[in-house]
Order: structure tokens, then C-alpha cells, then sequence
């Protein structure tokens, strides 16, 4: 077990997830890909009368997770497995859009935002353990 926790930098983790996590409310706002995401997947924007408190927690655990991932492979050198790994769960979860019908432009926005929460997550790991 001390393999997944052993010269992980825990504030680089919590960045790396925070900040990717305010990414995705951007990428996913009115500001950027929003709208026309929204109607790709078949849902109205804006239509909820209270947060989707359950998705957002669910969300920010999972991107602490990755971003945890992300701090194991950097602190064993092997930053290309979860490269990797990020790939195979970008593609296997682009072909489950296309098992559900989502348009062409909610998959891309979609697999967009795992490959920028991947960049987030790395860099956080780079600019934590460079000061």
C-alpha cells in the first residue's frame, strides 16, 4: 500500500483536482462549450431548480482520485502510465457516447476536458514539487 502514497505530493493532488475541477465549470459554462454540449447530450441548460449536489461531489472525488493517480506516477518516475491510462478511459468513454448517441461535438467537449484535467493535473504535480 505505501507504493500509492509514498512521496505523493498530497498539495499537488489537491491543486491538481481543484483547479481541474474549476476547469470543468468553465468548460462546461454558458462562456465555452455549455450550450451546444448540453443539447449534444439531451439536456437543458439552466432548467434545475437546485445544484446537482450528488453529480458535483461524485465529480470532485473522481478528479481527486485522477489527480492522486497522477501524483503516484510522478513520484515513481512513470508519468507515461497515466498517460496512458487517461487515453484508454478518454477513448473507452467516447465510445460509451456513441453507444448512447451523443453528438460528435458533446463527445469531443467531453474528451476534451479529461485531456486538459490530465494537463492540469501534471502540471500541478511539476509546479508543486519545483518549489
Amino acid at each position: 500500500m505505501s507504493e500509492i502514497t509514498t512521496g505523493v505530493s498530497w498539495f499537488a493532488v489537491l491543486i491538481g483536482a481543484v483547479v481541474s475541477f474549476l476547469a470543468g465549470w468553465l468548460w462546461y459554462s454558458p462562456m465555452l462549450f455549455g450550450p451546444k454540449w448540453a443539447k449534444g447530450v439531451g439536456v437543458e441548460m439552466g432548467t434545475a431548480s437546485t445544484m446537482p449536489v450528488a453529480a458535483m461531489v461524485t465529480q470532485f472525488a473522481g478528479l481527486v482520485l485522477m489527480s492522486w493517480f497522477v501524483g503516484v506516477t510522478a513520484a515513481a518516475n512513470a508519468l507515461s502510465s497515466v498517460i496512458l491510462a487517461t487515453l484508454a478511459f478518454t477513448v473507452l468513454a467516447y465510445s460509451g457516447g456513441l453507444f448512447t448517441k451523443k453528438s460528435a461535438y458533446a463527445r469531443n467537449v467531453e474528451a476534451g476536458y479529461w485531456i486538459a484535467s490530465l494537463v492540469i493535473m501534471i502540471l500541478s504535480q511539476g509546479l508543486v514539487r519545483s518549489l
